[in-house]
């Protein structure tokens, strides 16, 4: 069943994101019903990431040994979870605020 919840909880997430860009490409990107749906996208993400974390502590305990119990769908769901971290991590503080980087395009 927490397999079903986490999976019902990210389709809604790509429901919303759907929408938003929807309305963006209407240029409703300032409408009311626009800022409900990024309020409630971004509320929905944190639901996925904790249910995914908590998934995550669960199979990975070290007290227990449950890798067996690692089935398609929780093998699919850590997969996009990876994803969905590296796609909404912060790129931009990394790459803008690190002193590498600021020397390389100094260099260039």
């Amino acid at each position: 069943m927490y397999i079903y919840l986490i999976f019902f909880v990210k389709i809604c997430f790509i429901i919303l994101a759907l929408y938003h860009l929807y309305l963006r490409t209407k240029g409703k990107a300032d409408s009311k019903t626009n800022q409900q749906v990024l309020f409630w996208k971004e509320r929905i993400e944190f639901v996925f990431i904790a249910l995914m974390s908590f998934l995550l502590i669960y199979l990975f305990n070290v007290r227990t040994n449950r890798l067996s119990m690692i089935d398609h769908e929780t093998k699919l769901l850590l997969f996009l979870f990876g994803f969905i971290l590296i796609i909404t991590a912060k790129w931009d503080t990394f790459f803008e605020e690190s002193e590498i980087f600021k020397d390389i395009q100094g260099s260039v």
